[in-house]
């Protein structure tokens, strides 16, 4: 069936080229931990949560294997689900953890879940067991709280936490993390202090002596701000050289292209990165027709556009049941011809009004671009963010489910 014309296209290849570009600004300074432990390579856990930002999470995750990832991150069991039946071999890490009832799901789709409560543990111990499951059988990563007080284990806390793995138990304790709230402030100053909380907290639990077999292995930390400034990556390295333990990071948004803005500066790795990145979405839709109107005539709901002079309009197959955002109304533009074409008037639920007035040779079907580049023009996902007054993050996750998401590449 011919569906409605309003779709993503997503570059795989410059997905691909992103991961192996940050890849490499992980691998240390020659990627030999024998000449240089604090060089020891840093893995990648390509995050793909949230639908891979609205991108695609099935044709993200494949496109992140593809270049190389050996783990991803997904928010829920269910995206884990989702994964695991395109990437049957990757680690696939549960960030958000186990709800109440999916301990099963996650024993059977092999899924990696962040822990960080008694309750969490309960769920996969009644789990496993039913499941008859072997001792370390199924492994956790527990989140330690480093001073963002959002998810993850406290001082506190941790020591009850840890009685929780000892042998015969089916929960491994796979590894430990944490989330640096403020890697995009380039003086440093809260991700020095978060770093020297996770050094305590880390030192608790290698000091409460587990078991052979229920020690940690991977200890990883960040995000995209965290990778493209670096001084966290040679932090973490530091830390994993000096408790024998493997470093990872978890890149988001920089794997989709854009690079977090920096404040008060940006670091000069970031700006190196940034030129590198390549953009992996473009939303694209059609022209469904073309009017003339007259001056003081009105334009969509409650008349919040006036035509001053006379004016040609196109009407697009967008609204804000497809995500484009109802705050880029009379504020924000799509491209038309390889020109900016003004959006007037309200944005409706499923369509969206234009101003062609000086773009010649406009027709019903034309392809306009609500996110990427057409001829010399571009309209980026901060250009979104700019004109609604919010992060491109949500911009890119907003992108309604109904818009279909397609592979340009095999």
């Amino acid at each position: 069936m011919q569906r409605r014309p309003c779709w993503v296209e997503i570059s795989t290849r410059a997905l691909e080229h992103n991961y192996r570009l940050l890849a490499a600004a992980c691998a240390g300074s020659d990627g030999n931990s024998e000449s240089d432990p604090v060089a020891i390579p840093i893995e990648l856990l390509a995050i793909v949560k949230a639908d891979a930002y609205g991108h695609g999470l099935a044709i993200c995750a494949s496109a992140a294997v593809q270049a190389g990832a050996r783990w991803l991150g997904v928010t829920s069991v269910e995206e884990g689900v989702v994964a695991r039946a395109v990437c049957p071999d990757a680690g696939i890490l549960v960030i958000g953890g186990p709800f109440a009832g999916q301990g099963a799901m996650v024993i059977e789709a092999r899924l990696t879940a962040v822990v960080w409560d008694h309750w969490q543990l309960d769920e996969l111990e009644a789990a496993a067991s039913a499941a008859g499951c072997s001792a370390g059988a199924i492994p956790v990563h527990l989140e330690l709280d480093s001073g963002m007080s959002r998810q993850g284990v406290d001082a506190e806390g941790l020591d009850g936490l840890l009685t929780r793995f000892v042998a015969g138990s089916p929960l491994r304790l796979d590894g430990l993390m944490t989330h640096l709230y403020a890697a995009d402030e380039s003086d440093g100053e809260a991700t020095r202090a978060q770093f020297a909380r996770l050094e305590s907290l880390v030192e608790a639990v290698l000091a409460a002596g587990l078991k052979p077999g229920l020690t940690p292995s991977w200890l990883h930390v960040g995000n995209s701000a965290a990778v493209l400034a670096g001084d966290a990556m040679g932090t973490l390295r530091a830390l994993c050289s000096r408790w024998a333990l493997k470093p990872m990071a978890r890149p988001g948004l920089a794997l989709y292209g854009l690079a977090p803005e920096f404040s008060p500066g940006e670091p000069a790795s970031a700006i190196s990165l940034r030129a590198g990145l390549q953009r992996v979405l473009e939303w694209k839709t059609r022209v469904v027709s073309v009017r003339s109107i007259a001056a003081g005539q009105v334009v969509g709901y409650n008349g919040t556009f006036v035509a001053t002079e006379p004016m040609r309009l196109a009407l697009l197959a967008a609204g804000y049941a497809d995500g484009l955002n109802r705050a880029l109304s009379n504020r924000g533009a799509v491209l038309i011809a390889g020109q900016r074409a003004p959006i007037v008037g309200r944005i409706s639920m499923d369509q969206t009004v234009v101003d062609i007035t000086d773009i010649p040779d406009v027709h019903a079907g034309d392809e306009v671009v609500l996110l990427g580049r057409q001829g010399a023009e571009i309209i980026t996902g901060e250009d979104h963010a700019r004109w609604a007054g919010t992060i491109p993050w949500e911009i890119f996750t907003s992108i309604a489910a109904r818009v279909e998401r397609h592979s340009t590449e095999a």
